[in-house]
């Protein structure tokens, strides 16, 4: 009789794991950045601290946007990832999960998520359409223009407007400002994400911001960089937002040289150091947003 070669089945737990690793559970530094937006956007919009239920509403939806995020990414570059060097372990290509797999993932995880948006109003729930759309096309981006990164920057602040429906079911001029800040803040980071993969990038024919912007990165990603603090003073003087915003900005600001100065050789570890920073960054500008509010109720 003939030996038997079915694969054994890997056990759930095993399996459950491989998904976690999908979705970058151990690594959240994406979450934090999709998410300190979105806190901008609900502190402005509320005024100060939003209702609990909506916050908690924006924070789950971050966690599985972002999540089901990297599951249709690893999807769409599940014959690229095993070339890279970063991204050769990965669970589809290492062959821990099936692209079946991962796509049954990121439906349940989108479900999930709309679900939550279900809670919200209807100018909302037509907004997460949106959002959506912007999640699911980008990973497919890179092979078709150079510049992946600005739709992934759309997708990143499209919970900006989400939150100002939320909160007040309207969408201001203002919300704009900071949608734009976010958008321009996202290139910038995650430019410098790519400039760790240019190398491998240019052999296998995927295109970036880091390729398209060539030996001007450094410096096209200071002028992001300036321009999204310039746009959130535009935001600042709209809303007379007090010292401790600006003082955010100035946090913000050195960080910003901090990560020029990483770049500068671009050294791959050095890049994604300043990569990470850049969680720092945004944090430093909601803490001086909600420090304004707050100063703003009990003086």
């Amino acid at each position: 009789m003939p030996a038997n070669t079915q694969t054994p089945q890997m056990p759930w737990t095993e399996k459950l794991r491989y998904f976690g690793q999908l979705m970058r559970v151990e690594k959240p530094i994406g979450t934090y950045l999709l998410l300190w937006p979105a806190f901008w956007a609900l502190w402005v919009a509320a005024e100060g601290i939003p209702a609990y239920d909506i916050l908690f509403i924006f924070a789950a939806g971050v966690f599985l946007t972002r999540s089901a995020g990297c599951v249709i990414n690893d999807f769409a570059d599940r014959k690229i990832d095993g070339h890279v060097k970063r991204t050769a372990q990965r669970p589809i290509p290492a062959g821990k999960v099936t692209a079946k797999e991962a796509l049954v993932l990121f439906t349940i995880l989108m479900l999930i998520a709309f679900v939550l948006v279900l809670f919200t109003n209807i100018q909302t729930i037509m907004l997460s359409a949106g959002g959506l759309l912007l999640a699911a096309c980008y990973p497919f981006m890179k092979r078709y223009t150079h510049l992946p990164q600005v739709v992934l920057g759309a997708a990143f602040a499209w919970s900006v407007p989400m939150a100002f429906t939320a909160v007040t079911e309207t969408v201001p001029t203002l919300a704009w400002l900071i949608y734009i800040a976010t958008l321009l803040w996202t290139v910038a980071y995650d430019t410098m994400y790519a400039m760790v993969d240019r190398d491998d990038d240019l052999k296998i024919g995927v295109k970036s911001t880091a390729i398209l912007f060539g030996d001007a990165d450094k410096l096209i990603i200071g002028i992001l960089q300036i321009t999204t603090l310039l746009t959130l003073i535009m935001l600042g003087a709209q809303l007379s937002l007090g010292i401790a915003y600006y003082l955010g900005l100035v946090a913000a600001g050195a960080l910003f040289l901090y990560q020029q100065y990483l770049i500068k050789d671009r050294d791959r570890d050095a890049c994604f150091k300043a990569f990470l920073n850049n969680h720092y960054a945004g944090m430093a500008i909601f803490i001086g947003l909600g420090c304004h509010y707050l100063l703003q109720q009990y003086l």
